[in-house]
């Protein structure tokens, strides 16, 4: 059966959850109160002082190869739509693994994947999700009513929902992130300059150019070419 741990303070939820993974069942839980090493993509640092959000690590058995290729985008989408009612205004989302309310950051994704030989055994999400606003212009939390407690019961199921699924998107689940995507058709300058014409069923980032060709982009960090202004 899964079960819950619960620490006051860690370096980070994913450092524990990949020590844990051989004894661990499926849909086990790592929460922490704080993170004093929260970690997001790209070696970026994920502020989490104690008390102000939910911290977590989801342990679960890797899905089938195509369902690992989309797993962030697929989390960042049904953490969204469940967490929709606790924030001010609607959530939205941003290849490949940010949740955003207005022009500031709500949540981020990180998945982990541990692997024997050359198939993937277990897949550790980490979630960090604002509940309270952090000390940073870019950064914002949920509504000031809402605890953690009321994040936590939507958001772990959601994200077990995710990691459940098979294959790669549907067309049903690129139509509701189409409906949330703050980036589709906005000028980027990075990973390549030109307009997101928004994702592929397999994850990547579609990139429209001035010459009306579209690149495909697997990983990367999306950079708006002019700053994201509040909706």
């Amino acid at each position: 059966m899964p079960r819950v741990e619960v620490y006051a303070s860690v370096s980070s939820t994913l450092d524990v959850a990949q020590a844990l993974t051989a004894s661990a069942p499926a849909g086990t839980l790592v929460l922490a109160d704080e993170q004093t090493a929260g970690r997001g993509t790209q070696g970026r640092k994920w502020t989490s002082r104690a008390g102000d959000g939910v911290w977590l690590a989801l342990i679960e058995r890797a899905p089938d190869p195509a369902a690992l290729d989309v797993l962030s985008i697929r989390c960042g989408l049904y953490a969204a739509e469940a967490l929709d009612g606790l924030a001010a205004e609607r959530i939205r989302v941003k290849w490949p693994n940010d949740l955003y309310v207005g022009a500031r950051k709500l949540a981020g994704v990180l998945i982990e994947t541990r692997w024997r030989g050359g198939a993937a055994e277990w897949v550790s999400i980490g979630f960090g999700l604002n509940v309270r606003t952090p000390p940073l212009e870019t950064a914002i939390g949920l509504a000031d009513a809402c605890s953690r407690i009321d994040a936590l019961t939507r958001l772990a199921p959601a994200l077990r929902r995710a990691a459940c699924a098979t294959g790669h998107l549907t067309e049903n689940e690129l139509a509701r992130w189409f409906d949330r995507d703050v980036a589709r058709g906005r000028s980027i300058s990075t990973p390549s300059r030109g307009t997101v014409d928004g994702v592929a069923s397999s994850g990547e980032l579609l990139v429209r150019s001035d010459d009306g060709s579209v690149t495909r982009h697997r990983t990367g960090t999306l950079t708006f070419a002019e700053p994201l202004a509040c909706s």
